[in-house]
């Protein structure tokens, strides 16, 4: 397993994910962007708002290095060919929607920030960029489909919870709605295509009964960790869940605010009834 991913196997059914939230800045990124900028990119905190997972027997996965060196919640297909020195030879996606994040600059590896900041003034080789794919991505996805698959050998389902922070407000090339002023949750299961539709309306509801508003595959439908590994007709379900940051952290500063351990407790109790839940009662 490589250093720059944090696996932690365990013996639930339900497998969590922290994509986005590394702080590990490699030293051969080569970013001549402002590391204050960039951070503004990390999915800040999430790993420490679920920390409490691993001791409850739920599979733990977090990647240690920043998004914007390599973007594990793309496809290696999502390549931006202007950010290339050299010709890349491997495939490019080519169906419009999936371009949708490589259009923004955000495809797998990153060209600009949410905020248009260019993060290169630089090409970047084919060789780096498969360094970053074998050194990052590859394992990764390794370690998710191991504890899915574990999960689903020891309890014939499981329930892959994909856990990301969103600005309270959409950036300018963040997403296709810039300016939107973000739900307290957005839960997304590609329009019931990763999970099943009435286990993702349990666990809006389960948010809702916090107090939280919570929107459903708007704008956040899910990208490639729920899309490659949710299968609800083999009972293996994926989610993505989207927190907004104001929940819980001062955006400009980083530092949790007042309500993150309010935020956390509930995230327990989701989890915890998360647990209890037998998707396969599902008809």
């Amino acid at each position: 397993m490589s250093s720059l991913i944090r696996f932690l196997p365990g013996s639930a059914p339900l497998v969590l994910d922290s994509p986005h939230s590394g702080v590990a800045y490699p030293a051969d990124f080569g970013h001549d962007c402002e590391l204050a900028v960039l951070r503004q990119a990390e999915d800040t905190h999430v790993e420490k708002l679920y920390d409490f997972a691993p001791a409850l027997g739920v599979a733990w996965i977090e990647a240690l290095f920043p998004r914007s060196y390599i973007d594990v919640n793309r496809n290696t297909t999502e390549i931006d060919v202007t950010l290339m020195e050299d010709d890349w030879s491997d495939a490019v996606e080519t169906d419009p929607a999936a371009l949708a994040k490589v259009r923004l600059g955000k495809g797998l590896i990153w060209r600009m920030t949410d905020e248009g900041t260019p993060i290169y003034r630089r090409k970047l080789t084919a060789a780096e960029v498969r360094s970053r794919i074998d050194q990052c991505w590859r394992p990764y996805h390794q370690a998710v489909q191991q504890a899915i698959a574990d999960a689903h050998a020891r309890h014939g389902y499981s329930i892959h919870l994909n856990c990301h922070s969103m600005p309270a407000i959409a950036s300018a090339y963040s997403t296709d709605f810039p300016g939107l002023a973000h739900a307290d949750f957005v839960i997304g299961d590609r329009d019931g295509t990763t999970a099943h539709p009435a286990l993702s309306q349990a666990l809006c509801d389960l948010l809702r009964g916090f107090g939280y508003d919570v929107a459903y595959n708007h704008p956040y439908k899910g990208v490639e960790l729920v899309r490659r590994y949710g299968e609800p007709a083999q009972q293996r379900h994926s989610i993505q869940v989207e927190v907004n940051r104001k929940l819980y952290m001062d955006e400009t500063t980083l530092e949790p605010n007042a309500h993150f351990a309010t935020l956390r407790g509930h995230l327990r109790q989701m989890v915890d009834q998360l647990l209890a839940i037998d998707p396969r009662s599902y008809r």
